[in-house]
Protein backbone atom coordinates (compact mmCIF):
# COMPACT_ATOMS: atom_id res chain seq x y z
CA UNK A 1 0.00 0.00 0.00
CA UNK A 2 1.40 3.18 -1.24
CA UNK A 3 0.62 6.67 -0.95
CA UNK A 4 1.79 9.33 -3.00
CA UNK A 5 1.80 13.15 -2.52
CA UNK A 6 1.32 15.38 -5.56
CA UNK A 7 2.38 18.81 -6.00
CA UNK A 8 0.28 21.53 -7.54
CA UNK A 9 1.12 20.35 -11.19
CA UNK A 10 0.24 16.65 -10.75
CA UNK A 11 3.20 15.10 -10.70
CA UNK A 12 4.22 13.05 -7.83
CA UNK A 13 6.75 14.55 -5.42
CA UNK A 14 9.35 12.31 -3.30
CA UNK A 15 6.72 11.65 -0.18
CA UNK A 16 5.95 8.39 -0.93
CA UNK A 17 4.74 6.06 2.36
CA UNK A 18 4.86 2.32 2.00
CA UNK A 19 2.59 0.28 4.53
CA UNK A 20 3.29 -2.82 6.04
CA UNK A 21 0.69 -3.26 7.79
CA UNK A 22 -0.50 -4.97 11.04
CA UNK A 23 -1.56 -9.16 10.17
CA UNK A 24 0.90 -8.52 6.58
CA UNK A 25 3.65 -10.72 6.20
CA UNK A 26 6.43 -9.79 3.57
CA UNK A 27 9.16 -12.74 2.98
CA UNK A 28 11.53 -11.20 0.44
CA UNK A 29 13.59 -7.83 0.56
CA UNK A 30 11.55 -4.51 0.27
CA UNK A 31 13.43 -1.40 -1.50
CA UNK A 32 11.46 1.78 -1.79
CA UNK A 33 12.75 5.55 -2.14
CA UNK A 34 10.49 7.17 0.09
CA UNK A 35 9.30 6.12 3.62
CA UNK A 36 8.09 2.10 4.82
CA UNK A 37 6.29 1.89 8.00
CA UNK A 38 6.64 -1.99 9.42
CA UNK A 39 3.17 -2.51 11.80
CA UNK A 40 3.38 -6.09 10.63
CA UNK A 41 6.25 -8.99 10.20
CA UNK A 42 9.63 -8.89 6.93
CA UNK A 43 11.69 -11.43 6.67
CA UNK A 44 14.42 -9.72 4.25
CA UNK A 45 16.57 -6.68 4.07
CA UNK A 46 14.73 -3.30 4.06
CA UNK A 47 15.99 -0.39 2.10
CA UNK A 48 14.39 2.88 2.33
CA UNK A 49 16.18 6.12 1.07
CA UNK A 50 13.89 8.23 3.38
CA UNK A 51 12.95 6.12 6.54
CA UNK A 52 12.13 3.22 8.17
CA UNK A 53 9.37 3.32 10.47
CA UNK A 54 8.79 -0.68 13.15
CA UNK A 55 5.69 0.18 15.24
CA UNK A 56 5.54 -1.19 18.35
CA UNK A 57 4.22 -4.27 16.66
CA UNK A 58 6.82 -4.06 14.08
CA UNK A 59 8.92 -7.18 13.33
CA UNK A 60 11.87 -7.29 11.11
CA UNK A 61 14.15 -10.85 10.62
CA UNK A 62 16.64 -9.03 8.61
CA UNK A 63 18.84 -6.17 8.01
CA UNK A 64 17.58 -2.41 7.63
CA UNK A 65 19.76 0.27 5.60
CA UNK A 66 17.87 4.14 5.68
CA UNK A 67 18.82 7.45 6.37
CA UNK A 68 16.94 7.90 9.50
CA UNK A 69 14.91 4.65 11.51
CA UNK A 70 12.22 4.90 14.25
CA UNK A 71 12.12 1.74 16.01
CA UNK A 72 9.26 0.57 18.29
CA UNK A 73 9.27 -2.88 17.88
CA UNK A 74 11.50 -6.07 17.28
CA UNK A 75 14.50 -6.49 14.57
CA UNK A 76 16.97 -9.31 14.31
CA UNK A 77 19.13 -7.90 12.43
CA UNK A 78 21.86 -5.09 11.62
CA UNK A 79 20.58 -1.89 11.07
CA UNK A 80 22.12 1.22 9.59
CA UNK A 81 21.05 4.43 9.46
CA UNK A 82 22.90 6.70 7.53
CA UNK A 83 21.71 10.19 9.77
CA UNK A 84 19.53 8.99 12.58
CA UNK A 85 17.89 6.14 14.88
CA UNK A 86 15.89 6.50 17.45
CA UNK A 87 14.69 3.26 19.40
CA UNK A 88 11.94 3.52 21.15
CA UNK A 89 10.84 2.36 25.20
CA UNK A 90 9.15 -0.82 23.27
CA UNK A 91 12.12 -1.38 21.15
CA UNK A 92 14.38 -4.73 20.86
CA UNK A 93 17.19 -5.06 18.41
CA UNK A 94 19.91 -8.14 18.31
CA UNK A 95 22.27 -7.10 16.06
CA UNK A 96 24.94 -4.60 14.84
CA UNK A 97 23.74 -0.86 15.07
CA UNK A 98 25.59 1.69 12.47
CA UNK A 99 24.52 5.58 12.64
CA UNK A 100 25.54 8.68 12.54
CA UNK A 101 23.39 9.96 15.71
CA UNK A 102 21.40 7.50 18.04
CA UNK A 103 18.47 8.34 20.32
CA UNK A 104 17.76 5.28 23.17
CA UNK A 105 14.56 5.80 25.19
CA UNK A 106 14.63 3.80 28.77
CA UNK A 107 12.90 0.21 28.47
CA UNK A 108 14.96 -0.32 25.19
CA UNK A 109 16.47 -3.39 24.28
CA UNK A 110 19.91 -3.59 22.01
CA UNK A 111 21.97 -6.31 22.14
CA UNK A 112 25.30 -6.47 19.73
CA UNK A 113 27.63 -4.09 18.34
CA UNK A 114 27.07 -0.04 18.37
CA UNK A 115 28.53 2.12 15.75
CA UNK A 116 28.76 5.80 16.04
CA UNK A 117 29.71 8.77 14.35
CA UNK A 118 30.21 10.67 10.90
CA UNK A 119 31.70 8.07 9.19
CA UNK A 120 29.44 4.93 11.17
CA UNK A 121 26.80 4.96 8.14
CA UNK A 122 29.00 6.16 5.33
CA UNK A 123 28.60 3.17 2.94
CA UNK A 124 24.89 2.53 3.02
CA UNK A 125 23.76 -0.62 1.62
CA UNK A 126 26.92 -1.87 2.65
CA UNK A 127 26.20 -5.58 4.46
CA UNK A 128 26.92 -5.63 8.13
CA UNK A 129 28.20 -8.01 10.07
CA UNK A 130 25.26 -10.97 11.20
CA UNK A 131 24.67 -11.00 14.81
CA UNK A 132 26.99 -12.31 17.19
CA UNK A 133 29.94 -12.24 14.30
CA UNK A 134 32.80 -9.52 14.42
CA UNK A 135 33.55 -7.91 10.31
CA UNK A 136 36.72 -5.97 10.08
CA UNK A 137 37.57 -4.41 6.56
CA UNK A 138 40.77 -5.15 5.48
CA UNK A 139 41.51 -7.95 7.22
CA UNK A 140 41.54 -11.82 6.95
CA UNK A 141 40.00 -14.33 8.98
CA UNK A 142 42.23 -16.22 11.19
CA UNK A 143 43.30 -19.26 9.59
Amino acid sequence: MARERQDAGGAPSDAVISIIAPGMKVVGDCTTEGTLRIEGLVEGTVKAGKAVVVGKDGVVDGHVHTQDAVVGGRITGSVTAASRLELQATAQVDGEIRARRMQLEEGAVLNGKVTMGENAATKLGAPAAAPGEDRKVGTEPAA
